[in-house]
């Protein structure tokens, strides 16, 4: 970090927050979102797709992600470290990278005005039209998304998802291509990185592996690699196995 104190320092001894962020997320500012069966957790599925698990799920916890995805329901998973049993699908394997605020230069943007659930339908239009990543219905009630309009139309946008406690991820960056080049994508994580920041937290964001356009971006805007996560979809079987009796023990 450039001045040496940004990026807040995990406890000794304890796994870092970023490590399993659905997980620190669930667990402390998201709780409110939380869907708890077991020691697995998710939001809802309107919401956004991360699911906290266990390390290494044993039988019960695979038995409770099915019961919460539903015969043959579709769940996402990250940090997982073992293949699934036998019965469940992977639909989709994604090769990540996680970044984290080295240098950024948080800027406030005249231009940039803040977006609600009334603007959902547009948000979820230009995600349409840019693919980011997931953005669904209620995604938005996860934080501050800013957005840019041109001509009342919005052709750009950049919000809040995850919140490991000290830390918001930056999500949904995204542009139409009748104004890219034009810097908006930086204007924008700038922005959203100046209200992380006046919290007294720090930015960190999430992509694609093979994204290399947006990994430069986001380099040149002082972000640093911290980790390669592996991001899956996953189909459960289409009969349920025995869940037994959920277990209260949060995920470790």
């Amino acid at each position: 970090m450039a001045d040496g104190e940004r990026e807040p320092r995990p406890v000794a001894g304890e796994p870092h927050p970023l490590d399993a962020p659905a997980r620190t997320s669930l667990t402390g500012p998201h709780a409110r979102f939380a869907e708890r069966r077991g020691r697995i957790l998710r939001y809802p599925v309107d919401v956004t797709p991360w699911t906290a698990h266990p390390d290494t799920p044993d039988a019960q916890d695979w038995a409770d992600l099915a019961a919460l995805a539903g015969p043959g329901g579709t769940i996402g998973l990250n940090t997982l470290k073992e293949e699934p049993p036998e019965g469940w699908e992977i639909l989709q394997r994604i090769a990540g990278v996680q970044l984290v605020d080295e240098s950024v230069v948080p800027e406030p943007d005249a231009e940039a005005v803040r977006l609600g659930r009334a603007d959902v339908p547009e948000m979820l239009d230009l995600v349409e039209r840019t693919r980011p990543g997931p953005f669904l219905p209620r995604t938005v009630e996860l934080g501050t998304y800013l957005g840019i309009r041109r001509g009342g139309t919005l052709v750009a946008m950049a919000g809040e998802r995850l919140r490991p406690p000290g830390w918001t991820e930056i999500s949904a960056v995204c542009t139409d291509e009748s104004v890219r080049g034009q810097g908006l994508a930086s204007r924008l994580v700038r922005a959203v990185a100046y209200g992380i920041r006046e919290r007294g937290e720090t930015p960190f964001l999430h992509t694609s592996a093979a994204n290399t356009g947006a990994i430069r971006l986001y380099e040149s805007l002082g972000f640093r690699l911290r980790a390669h996560p592996e991001f899956l979809s996953l189909r459960a079987p289409a009969a349920l196995p025995p869940t037994g009796e959920p277990r209260e023990a949060a995920p470790r």
